[in-house]
């Protein structure tokens, strides 16, 4: 009897298996034409204040709090900030990170929530090295210290793009990496790309950061990725763009 129940149950099991499917997050990528995957990714939050009156002050609690991230000065507002903060695990957000911002010298500013930013790194499918795409080159593209400008923004792809023929989507997507690409073999601006699905109040899809030694790079990428298919078609929002000068960097690896 009971071994009867238990093949019901067996099977029944089964049955649910086959009609309730995993769900597989894990990043994906591909090693010498072997597919790999890793269930984790590196989460980055942006963060801007006015009324800074003591950067010093600001960076001496960064430091203090072993923070991963940078600071940027903002070009725009002689009294703004901005702060990338790193981290695997959102709960740091939401934990410590939260508590530094309750705290002084941030606890007397003015928090600046337009330019609020979440978002994480993910792989494509292609990548043989997750862990280098994943966490390493975004981690040392946002804390080089030979990167002293930054410019970081969201942007909304239009829903139209993603009803496109897969071919037509890489296409697109091929035109705008190969002006990234080239600004980045010439040493003039690096790119942090971050997804953001359902990550913040306006519905972005992505959050970009340029990084480069000099400003006037960065603006002239953005400049020539206008003309390009997706921005001119397939972008119904871009910004608000934040600029900055990095005051003060931290890596938690020394």
């Amino acid at each position: 009897m009971n071994q009867e129940i238990e093949k019901k149950t067996d099977g029944k099991n089964a049955k649910l298996k086959k009609n309730n499917p995993s769900v597989d997050l894990s990043e994906k990528g591909m090693k010498d034409g072997r597919p790999i995957s890793i269930d984790r990714r590196l989460f980055m939050k942006f963060t801007s204040f006015d009324q800074c009156e003591n950067i010093e002050a600001v960076t001496g609690v960064l430091s203090k709090e072993q923070v991963e991230g940078a600071l940027y000065l903002d070009a725009n507002n002689p009294n703004g900030i901005g702060l990338i903060s790193l981290s695997e695990d959102p709960d740091y957000f939401v934990k410590e990170l939260r508590d530094i911002y309750n705290s002084p010298p941030f606890s007397s500013m003015v928090h600046k929530d337009e330019f609020d930013m979440l978002g994480r790194t993910y792989s494509i499918g292609y990548e043989p090295n997750l862990e280098e795409t994943l966490f390493e080159k975004p981690r040392h593209k946002v804390l080089n210290p030979e990167y002293s400008w930054a410019v970081w923004y969201p942007l909304q792809r239009s829903k139209a793009f993603y009803v496109l023929p897969e071919a037509k989507q890489r296409q697109i997507l091929a035109e705008h990496g190969s002006i990234g690409k080239r600004y980045g073999f010439a040493g003039l601006a690096a790119d942090v790309r971050l997804a953001c699905h359902g990550l913040d109040k306006n519905d972005n899809d992505f959050i970009i950061g340029l990084l480069g030694p000099n400003l006037f790079p960065l603006s002239a990428v953005v400049q020539e990725m206008r003309k390009t298919e997706q921005t001119s078609q397939f972008l119904d929002n871009l910004g608000p763009f934040f600029v900055g000068k990095v005051a003060w960097q931290n890596t938690l690896d020394g």
